[in-house]
């Protein structure tokens, strides 16, 4: 590499780095599009297959279009995220040069693909939670297509904007900024406060995840360097050497520093891969909802433990619900407390109401595969409804519950989600694809970056895995909780952590420019997100 500027770069680098530059062969390219037709393909199979197992006739194939638009955003979505973020995971090995650039993309972006593929699916309905409930429950309705197209398009402006100008920034912070910019505009649209559009509780959760994360990225992996310093400077000097020239690490420094890489490709698929799943599955349940509303694959076994579950928690909200009336639907007094959290005289009489509609359709059903195609939606809500509000009363103080009653809904809460929170196998497989072609492509701007300007002296292999540990086992306790972290400031504040540990010293210039972009990600995402989803809701 040169020391030319590349362009929306921050700076010259200071030396020479590593080849990046390995030429392009037609017969990569030829493959790398049949495996994107192919994923298309599979994608459209899948869809038709989940729709003719409903015994669904098709009359229109409008729906159709929209939503195949919708999933190819979501996809793009996904890809982009894929040369933002996993550049980071690659830019440590490279540096080193334990693996040359275009095997260890490849690498990475096969682990990555394995980590969406294990994921659990709980990081993305955390994300989903965020959003207003109204939307959700309407999510097929014109304006449930404005605010997908309108979350997912502004996270993909931001995160292409910020990957030209070279600067790590988070596609998580881009996504829940979107997230939450369309939710305060949808609340200010109806009429209502704005800061009633988002789950603050939720989001202050997350928020503390996405902004602490660095701050613990930097100071475990200047830790964690000054320890192996200490005990291992004398034994093993080559460890805290840095590369000569293009010649490759010792065997075993090598193999630390490729299985680090392989760490975190692994655990950013795992977590940063199910931001696009939960979109996807509310663009699926919006326009197909009798083939993805319900579980439909959900085992005899569970829907017993269902019943027995609806049973117990029927009796807790009975006892808080004697005295009251129902007084015609339930449903809005439910929803009312969902989106501003205030218990009133119709809460708990109307969520009764509710509990036992939805148990008294599962007994009669037997089966979420069972159930007629036009009871299918209205059901899914309902649970969803539940669901949620069950979360927020496990929280409330004025609830007044018991931890026995606490323990009761949540195992309550347990089987709906279960009935209304999954993943088919093949929303997964086409999001790992997407998450893994994206790697491929548009990774040296954020490996440049991390790798020459973020100290002031070329990596050493020690440096490069105490950020990679570092990085990995933050993204993976993270996944445990369920929460969305940045693997872009994570690593990005580990290898700042080891330069400070090391005395090499800081490019200031280029940590200013990634704390700038660690601060505008979120309001600017709101603003664009929230311009967007305007002109969507009354385009559509």
């Amino acid at each position: 590499m040169s020391d030319m500027t590349l362009p929306g770069s921050i700076e010259p680098a200071l030396r020479k780095g590593p080849d990046l530059d390995k030429g392009f062969h037609p017969l990569t390219g030829i493959i790398y599009m049949g495996v994107v037709a192919a994923a298309l393909l599979f994608v459209a199979y899948s869809i038709y297959s989940d729709i003719d197992a409903t015994g669904t006739r098709v009359t229109s194939y409008m729906p159709y279009i929209l939503l195949f638009v919708a999933l190819l955003i979501a996809l793009g979505f996904e890809f982009v995220n894929g040369f933002h973020d996993t550049a980071n995971a690659v830019a440590t090995v490279i540096y080193t040069r334990a693996m040359p650039a275009h095997i260890a993309v490849v690498w990475s972006g096969m682990f990555n693909l394995f980590g969406v593929l294990l994921s659990s699916g709980a990081v993305a309905f955390g994300i989903v939670s965020l959003l207003p409930v109204e939307l959700i429950l309407q999510v097929g309705s014109s304006a449930g297509f404005a605010m997908v197209f309108a979350l997912l398009i502004s996270a993909i402006i931001w995160n292409v904007g910020t990957w030209y100008l070279g600067l790590p920034a988070s596609s998580s912070h881009t996504l829940i900024g979107s997230i939450m910019g369309v939710g305060i505009t949808n609340a200010l649209l109806r009429g209502r406060d704005g800061t009633s559009g988002v789950d603050w509780s939720q989001a202050g959760n997350i928020a503390k995840a996405l902004l602490l994360s660095p701050l613990f990225g930097f100071a475990l992996a200047a830790i964690l360097l000054f320890v192996l310093k200490t005990i291992l400077a004398r034994v093993t000097p080559a460890l805290f050497g840095e590369p000569k020239g293009d010649q490759a690490p010792p065997w075993w420094i090598r193999g630390i520093l490729i299985l680090t890489c392989t760490l975190v490709s692994f655990f950013h698929g795992s977590n940063d891969g199910q931001k696009g799943m939960g979109l996807i599955m509310l663009i699926l349940i919006g326009t197909v909802p009798t083939a993805y509303a319900l579980n439909r694959s959900m085992p005899t076994s569970q829907i017993e433990k269902f019943t027995e579950n609806s049973t117990t928690a029927s009796k807790v909200i009975e006892s808080k619900a004697a005295g009251y009336n129902v007084i015609g639907n339930p449903r809005p007094a439910v929803t009312n407390y969902v989106a501003q959290h205030q218990i009133n005289e119709g809460t708990y009489p109307s969520l009764a109401v509710l509990v036992r509609d939805i148990s008294t359709q599962v007994t009669q059903y037997g089966s979420l595969a069972k159930f007629p195609a036009e009871t299918v939606g209205n059901t899914r809500n309902d649970m969803y409804l539940v669901s949620e509000a069950i979360r927020f009363l496990m929280k409330d103080k004025e609830a007044e519950l018991s931890s026995a009653d606490v323990a009761t809904l949540n195992s309550y809460k347990g089987s709906l989600d279960a009935a209304t929170k999954f993943i088919p196998g093949w929303v997964k497989f086409v999001v790992a694809i997407a998450l893994g072609l994206g790697t491929m492509v548009g990774w040296k701007r954020i490996v440049v970056t991390v790798g020459e300007k973020i100290g002031k002296t070329h990596l050493t292999y020690a440096q490069g895995a105490c950020a990679e540990i570092t990085a990995a086992a933050t993204i993976a306790a993270a996944d445990g909780y369920g929460l969305p972290v940045s693997t872009t400031h994570v690593l990005s504040s580990g290898i700042a952590g080891t330069m400070a540990a090391n005395g090499s010293g800081l490019q200031w210039s280029t940590i200013r420019n990634i704390a700038m972009a660690w601060v505008l990600t979120l309001p600017a995402a709101m603003i664009i997100s929230g311009a967007l989803y305007f002109v969507f809701y009354h385009l559509f």
